[in-house]
């Protein structure tokens, strides 16, 4: 195509601004005809437009990453829960030793997919906490082009399976928009969660732009996603031979809830009864033994927060040793299932051909489950020693359970301190190695020859360079109409060949609630942030990372030049990249106050996490609007959440009902009048006590105007089953994945006609 021809189309490509549904599309314009239209089809010279096209013999790319998973964990890196699968990717290939994330979920996601920090599109933080502010308002922006985008511009298939958790704030419903789920931000297929966490036996699932129902209990989702990413993969084989693909695989795995199947659970019994300081002592041996750490590491002291092993009760070491068993054969279930797709590329004849980069943690291990371990989803919140003692028995009681669909299990925190070894902290403490050093495993067997350990410095906006670079793809000017802001990560590519080479990703800031740190040429600052206090009462700490791996010798005091030019540095980075404005982990934006109103009608598919209204602010109201036939009707009328936290409101036995749980205490309301046949109006509402408004107030349920039950709870319904009740949405008319209570079976459809529901909550 000659000079003038290029510019014609380019122009025509950048008038062509794409917006909405339509980002979903392979850029594609109308081209100039280059052939010679006649009279006739004689004297007609045909021209047909070339199509995209991947380098030759390009290879298939798939991107693993795993959540909530430390340095620490998987036995290719000195752990002690087996990986043999992911082990095997990094022996046949090369392991990366000093990689790094942004230290929790979304953010790793956001800077993964599009090789730019966090911040710079948007996701300092969860979209869910959005602000806004260029840095946290959880809109990734199409002018960074994610790595399905740019690879589908160079001509392969794109497939997304597991965790998004990129939906901007308001725009996770049925109503869309959806140019920024995962159709709209370049793959052609996608089947997973939008949401942060998902119940593993009963998963909360979208395939494509479309919520989908699971019957209960079928399969765990690990599995479930990896039989769809193998018929994914078929099809695509199938179909286009010749055609390189992308798969994007993000199980929920090893986020809460910690679920599995029973066989895997067992096989760690009694694995762990040694405790996590003897884990951290084994694991850090391992670790120097197999070269995955330098040798001068020292292993850092355990946690003030984390109880000596030996001073635990034999309660409390049998509770937590079953909660390491339990999250130990969810890892080791998630290894065996990415394994049923190396097997199946294997058979197929296109393994060696496969370019494979896992990233073993968005994030390190996390101190979600405080200090007796948990059984429902809950924002971690300190306790004092009374309470802490007194859940011992209670979650011992749930033993059985733990790892089943009865249970939203995580483990205690000491554990997740385990899972970093030799580092220190949690998830969260972006200032910190253990939130934010996982390993990284390359396998390409036909690209890379070379085997091995590496340990140039890499950060997660490195892997798209990475993969552009290793499959010789281009990152287009342009994509689908939107000029590209420059990539910001650095291609590892120069390591494979030369394990000696110097980094070249020598500067990188971090940044989580607060929680802050720079890097910079080996050495590291950093800044532990407590919520609630100004951000200029937070000590700055100074490590030499090049000889102190493991963040064990501050020397901010015998070093204060180098830690000023440090601190210097994070506030240049921070400005470039919208770190600012610093806010703490319970900041909340100020909204309007007043009632929400919300209508739902017949027909719904179950309104999610992003989409529903909040009953858990303050006083609320359920009404439905029905007709009752002379026969009489049962069933669910409006349901929110499920077994681990939730509100239902239903007929049985002829008389209205109504459930709620927090996922460990069930109360239940029964009319005291049966329901008569005809147009009834049944109402179920919450009034916070006057006086002491966060301690409880009234449950009540109407027919018409009558009141016909009423009880006096402890706490607002939902506010202690907020975090349980995300995974299951609202149900009009059944209740849908998981029931509120055991008074009925799932989905226990209405039978009678619901004509529309009212809900009206505190804004």
């Amino acid at each position: 195509m000659n000079n003038s021809n290029t510019l014609k189309i380019m122009g025509g490509f950048l008038l062509s601004i794409l917006t909405g549904y339509h980002a979903q599309a392979q850029h594609d314009p109308k081209p100039v005809f280059q052939g010679k239209t006649g009279t006739t089809v004689a004297d007609t010279r045909e021209w047909w437009q070339p199509g995209k096209h991947a380098p030759a013999h390009a290879p298939n790319v798939i991107w693993i990453l795993l959540d909530d998973v430390g340095f620490g964990t998987t036995t290719g890196f000195g752990g002690l829960i087996s990986t043999p699968v992911l082990d095997s990717l990094g022996s046949h290939g090369l392991r990366y030793t000093n990689f790094h994330n942004t230290g929790v979920c979304a953010p790793t996601r956001a800077a993964m997919l599009t090789g730019r920090n966090s911040h710079a599109v948007g996701f300092g933080y969860f979209a869910e906490a959005a602000i806004g502010t260029p840095g946290y308002n959880g809109r990734l922006p199409f002018e960074a082009g994610t790595i399905a985008e740019v690879l589908k511009e160079n001509g392969y298939n794109t497939f997304a399976v597991g965790k998004w958790h990129l939906i901007p704030p308001g725009e996770g419903t049925q109503a869309g928009p959806f140019n920024r789920w995962p159709l709209g931000r370049g793959f052609e297929h996608y089947f997973g969660f939008l949401t942060g966490a998902t119940d593993q036996w009963h998963p909360q699932l979208w395939e494509g732009n479309d919520k989908i129902d699971l019957a209960p209990d079928n399969k765990h989702l690990t599995e479930l996603l990896a039989d769809k990413a193998i018929n994914y993969i078929a099809n695509q084989r199938s179909s286009a031979p010749d055609k390189p693909f992308f798969l994007y695989f993000a199980p929920g795995a090893t986020h809460s809830p910690h679920q599995a199947p029973e066989e895997w659970i067992d096989k760690y019994k009694g694995k762990f009864d040694a405790g996590w300081d003897k884990y951290r002592e084994d694991v850090y041996k391992r670790q120097l033994a197999a070269g995955v750490i330098p040798a001068n590491t020292k292993l850092p002291p355990r946690s003030e927060e984390v109880q000596a092993w030996d001073s635990l009760t034999a309660d409390q070491q049998k509770l937590y040793s079953r909660f390491r068993e339990v999250y130990a054969g969810y890892l080791s279930h998630t290894d065996y299932e990415i394994g049923r797709i190396i097997n199946y590329l294997k058979e197929t004849g296109q393994l060696d051909n496969t370019l494979i980069i896992a990233v073993l943690g968005d994030n390190g291990g996390t101190k979600r489950g405080s200090i007796n371990g948990i059984t429902e989803e809950r924002a971690y919140e300190p306790r004092n020693q009374e309470e802490i003692d007194k859940e011992v028995p209670s979650l011992l009681s749930q033993y059985n359970k733990l790892g089943t669909a009865q249970s939203y299990a995580v483990y205690p925190q000491g554990w997740g301190q385990a899972d970093n070894t030799p580092f220190r902290y949690w998830k969260y403490d972006a200032n910190s190695e253990g939130a934010t050093h996982t390993p990284l495993v390359i396998f390409y067997p036909e690209g890379i020859k070379e085997r091995g350990i590496r340990n140039q410095y890499g950060h997660i906006i490195d892997l798209l360079p990475t993969t552009v670079a290793l499959t010789g793809a281009k990152i287009p000017d342009v994509i689908n109409g939107y000029k590209q802001e420059p990539v910001q990560g650095i291609s590892l590519a120069y390591s494979v060949k030369d394990a000696t080479a110097a980094s070249r990703h020598t500067l990188q800031y971090y940044e989580i609630t607060g929680n802050r740190a720079i890097y910079k040429d080996g050495w590291k600052a950093t800044a532990y942030h407590q919520d609630g206090k100004g951000f200029n009462e937070d000590t700055w700490n100074l490590y030499h990372l090049s000889e102190d791996w493991s963040e064990s010798n501050d020397l901010a005091a015998k070093e204060p030049a180098k830690l000023a030019a440090l601190k210097k540095a994070f506030d240049e980075e921070a400005r470039k990249y919208n770190v600012y404005p610093l806010k703490g982990r319970s900041y909340q934006p100020k909204k309007k106050t007043g009632k929400s109103v919300t209508v739902l009608y017949p027909g719904i598919t179950q309104l999610n996490e992003y989409g529903k209204p909040n009953l858990s602010k303050g006083s609320f109201s359920v009404t439905a609007e029905t007709t009752i036939p002379d026969t009489g009707a049962e069933g669910v009328l409006f349901a929110d959440g499920g077994k681990d936290g939730g509100i239902s409101l239903f007929i049985k036995d002829g008389k209205l009902q109504l459930l709620q749980t927090n996922g460990q205490v069930t109360a239940s309301l029964v009319a005291d009048r049966p329901v008569s046949a005809g147009s009834n109006t049944f109402k179920v509402a919450f009034i916070p006590d006057k006086a002491h408004p966060k301690a409880g107030g009234d449950l009540s349920l109407y027919i018409g105007h009558t009141q016909v039950a009423q009880q006096y709870l402890k706490v607002n319904p939902l506010e202690r089953a907020v975090y349980n009740a995300l995974d299951e949405g609202i149900d009009v008319g059944r209740d849908g994945i998981t029931a509120v209570g055991d008074a009925y079976a799932v989905p226990y459809q209405f039978t009678g006609t619901i004509h529309k529901v009212i809900i009206e909550t505190e804004k």
